[in-house]
């Protein structure tokens, strides 16, 4: 039997999971996520070699995480949810939160400035791109639930702003 070359190869063949696992080390990337239609494809770099998780079909809903155990003095994971009716700004990508500009100035917004829709409030890191994100709302920030450099993930609530 004679292969078919004229078809494009699938997005998620060996031979294209070889070139991302070269990509990724060329380019020092410890994470590529990508999705094709309903197949999506996470590499993920966790050592020395990378791995590569293949699901068919759509993301499962995550699992309830375990309940916890009744410790003396433990924080919450996760800031309460606050009692007025707050607006979240959240991340619109996996990335690196940078509340300043740049490590000598102040930070974007911190608890009690003003944002507009257009007023930038952080920047977020993605690939060695630094992105700046605009509030999209307008009020008073009233929470700041991140910490400059930390890590985020997709739809991670950043900022609570007041509305009022």
């Amino acid at each position: 039997m004679v292969a078919d070359n004229t078809l494009p190869p699938h997005p998620f063949d060996v031979k294209t999971v070889e070139h991302l696992i070269a990509l990724m080390a060329e380019h020092e990337l410890s994470e590529i996520s990508l999705a094709d239609g309903e197949q999506r494809i996470r590499l993920r770099k966790g050592g020395a070699v990378p791995t590569a998780a293949f699901v068919p079909g759509p993301m499962p809903y995550p699992m309830a995480p375990p309940a916890p155990t009744p410790a003396a003095n433990s924080a919450p994971a996760e800031p309460p949810k606050p009692a007025k009716n707050l607006l979240e700004i959240k991340s619109p990508m996996v990335g690196t939160f940078y509340a300043k500009p740049s490590p000598d100035k102040p930070d974007f917004v911190s608890v009690g400035s003003k944002v507009t829709p257009a007023t930038v409030v952080c920047k977020l890191e993605a690939m060695k791109i630094f992105n700046d994100l605009t509030a999209d709302v307008a009020g008073t920030i009233a929470e700041v639930c991140v910490k400059n450099a930390q890590a985020v993930e997709y739809g991670e609530v950043l900022f609570r702003v007041d509305p009022s």
